[in-house]
Parts: structure tokens; C-alpha cells; sequence
């Protein structure tokens, strides 16, 4: 009979191959499913995860889609790091696509280098604005701060749909609901050219890497890890709870407020009701994959965004339906979940043999 045992400590081998293992599962996982949809296992899986990276535009926009990813998944991983849980990075990521979106409509047709510089400060001061609520919520009122974010995603995305709408419509957009095309001043730098890869990666590059000397080389990080791994211990050393909240639900607001800039000034071009696709809920599963640390986060936003342009190639080539993308993102989750389990336990077997071994050293002891 197999149980599982607490282990004495962590095992840090098995806290990094925990996402290589759930990447091994939901493959096989994969290969089950379409096999029993009638389709070809081997070329959906090979379809999904292989042919992205074959030709230069499929890693373009392998850019494209990580970059949102990676940028929220590094403001949920410095949060997660010390307790503090912004589900809500939906919600401020279309806030921050709203402000931004609205500088660039103020200054339409300023030829200005400033236009997207204050365009992005407007997208990050939006999502910080919006996850402020939570913050202080919880830091006056000890409200739950999951909750709170996550109610807040839909007053966001509801927001945006008003203001596309009516005040930031297109007056020359025949009453469709979305702004006019961003001029060329508020449109990201393209970094390849014929594709849609732009400067909001090289953005994202630079987030991760000061993210990571935070975590390990300044003290920020340390109260950060500290108030996460051992709060009493935290408490005891001066550190302020209410401090780290508000710094965790403002840096990740701020990130994911940037993320939603950089998706209606680069790909997008405008702002449509339409632009939260899910970065922000994925992002979690990102900040997990990555293990919460910077190289991680980018590593597991590449690979979610591999999911994204796979699932769309797959739905397109072998007319899969359109939660494909979903269901590889959702079996991912789980199959990490699942494996964590391991990190602090591990599988015993209890059969007569090993009972028998067991009485036997008591005996001889």
C-alpha cells in the first residue's frame, strides 16, 4: 500500500522538476484527448508545441504574446513571493489600456517623442490606481484581497465596454464600438520588420532582469521573501505588513497596467472592448510554472504564449475547437498542482514487507 510521507524538508530537486513533470503529463495528457476527439495525436501535440518555432513570424509573434504574460506574471510573482494574492491583474491590465489609451487620443496627431513614453506612465499609474482598492481595503479593513481583486476585473472590463462605447468611441467609426487607430507617435517600435514583434519584449526583458536583483540582491526582496516564507519572524524583525501589501498590489497593478498599454499601442493599434483576452488569469499559471522567480516567469510566459499561437495554429489546421487553448492551459494548472504535492512529500510503501522491515529494526533496537 503506497502513502504519502511528510518529508523532513523540502526537496529542491523536485521544486524544479515539478514544471517539467507537469509539462510531461498534460502532453500525454494531450495525446490521450485527441486520440479519443478522432484526431491525429501526434500532429495536434507536434502542431501546438512544435511548429511555432519553425518560421520567423511564429516567433514574432511568440514575442507578441509573451510579452503581456511575462510582464503581469512578474508583479503576481513578487506579490504571490510574500502572501499577498492579486487575482484581480485582469482588471488593472484594462485599466491601464484605458488610460493609456486615452493619453494617446489626447495628444492624436502630436508628432512627439513623449506621446508613448506618457502613455505608458498613464497605463501604469491606472493599474496601480486600480489595485490600490484591494490594497487598502485589506490594509484598513482586513478585507480578503482575492475577492476584492477579482470583483474589481469585472467593474474594469464592464468600464472599458461603456467607454468604447460612448466617450473614447470613433467618431468616424461608422458606430462601431472602438477608439480611432492610434497615430504613428503611440504605436510601440516594431523590432522586426513584417512582423508585429515590437519594443514592449525588449520592455519585458528589463522588467525580469531588475525584477531578479530585487529578489536576490536588495533588501526589498529579502523583506518581500522574509514576510512570505516566515511572517511572525517578518513581524519580529520590523517589517511592515501593511507596507509590503501596498508595495506588492502597486508594483504588480503597475506592471499589469504597462502590459495593457503595450497590447493597444502594439498589436492592437486602438482600444476595443475585446482587448482583455485572459493575460491576467494566465499570468498566474505563468508565476507558478516560472516558480515565482523572475528567469522562470519568462521562461513559463514563453511557453504559455507557445499555447496561445499553437492552440490558434491547431483550431485552424485541424479545426480543433476554440477551447483547445484553454483546456492545455487548465490540464497544465492541474498536472502542477498535482506534482507539487511531491515538493514536501514523498510516496511510501506500507505493505507487510515493509511493516515486517519495520518490526524488525525496532526489535533490534
Amino acid at each position: 500500500m503506497l502513502k504519502l510521507e511528510l518529508r523532513k524538508e523540502p526537496s529542491k530537486l523536485m521544486l524544479y522538476a515539478t514544471p517539467f513533470i507537469a509539462l510531461g503529463l498534460t502532453i500525454l495528457a494531450g495525446l490521450l484527448l485527441f486520440a479519443l476527439m478522432g484526431k491525429e495525436p501526434v500532429r495536434a501535440i507536434t502542431t501546438i508545441f512544435f511548429e511555432p518555432l519553425t518560421s520567423l513570424y511564429s516567433v514574432s509573434e511568440l514575442m507578441v504574446k509573451s510579452t503581456p504574460l511575462i510582464l503581469i506574471g512578474i508583479g503576481l510573482a513578487l506579490g504571490f513571493r510574500a502572501g499577498v494574492w492579486n487575482i484581480g491583474a485582469e482588471g488593472q491590465f484594462a485599466i491601464g489600456a484605458i488610460c493609456g489609451s486615452a493619453g494617446a487620443l489626447y495628444f492624436y496627431q502630436v508628432e512627439s517623442i513623449w506621446v508613448l513614453p506618457l502613455m505608458c506612465l498613464a497605463g501604469a499609474a491606472g493599474g496601480m490606481a486600480w489595485a490600490a482598492i484591494p490594497a487598502f481595503l485589506k490594509t484598513r479593513l482586513n478585507t480578503n484581497e482575492i475577492l476584492v481583486s477579482l470583483m474589481l476585473v469585472y467593474v474594469a472590463v464592464l468600464l472599458l465596454g461603456v467607454l468604447v462605447h460612448g466617450p473614447m468611441r470613433d467618431p468616424d467609426g461608422l458606430n462601431f464600438p472602438e477608439s480611432r487607430l492610434f497615430h504613428d507617435a503611440a504605436i510601440l517600435p516594431i523590432l522586426i520588420e513584417g512582423t508585429r514583434a515590437h519594443a514592449g519584449f525588449i520592455v519585458a526583458l528589463i522588467i525580469v532582469a531588475l525584477a531578479w536583483f530585487v529578489l536576490d540582491r536588495h533588501i526589498l526582496g529579502f523583506q518581500i521573501k522574509v514576510a512570505g516564507q516566515a511572517p511572525h519572524a517578518a513581524r519580529f524583525a520590523g517589517f511592515s505588513d501593511k507596507r509590503i501589501v501596498w508595495l506588492c498590489f502597486m508594483i504588480s497593478g503597475a506592471l499589469a497596467g504597462l502590459a495593457g498599454v503595450f497590447e493597444a499601442a502594439g498589436p492592437v493599434g486602438q482600444l476595443v472592448p475585446a482587448l482583455p483576452v485572459g493575460y491576467g488569469f494566465t499570468a498566474i499559471i505563468v508565476a507558478f510554472l516560472g516558480r515565482l522567480h523572475p528567469v522562470g516567469v519568462l521562461l513559463g510566459g514563453l511557453l504559455l504564449a507557445l499555447t496561445y499561437i499553437g492552440g490558434e495554429s491547431a483550431q485552424i489546421s485541424m479545426s480543433l475547437p476554440s477551447a483547445t487553448t484553454s483546456v492545455f492551459q487548465g490540464m497544465l494548472l492541474f498536472f502542477l498542482l498535482a506534482a507539487d504535492v511531491f515538493v514536501n512529500y514523498r510516496l511510501k510503501w506500507t505493505g507487510r514487507a515493509a511493516k515486517t522491515s519495520a518490526a524488525l529494526r525496532q526489535a533490534a533496537e
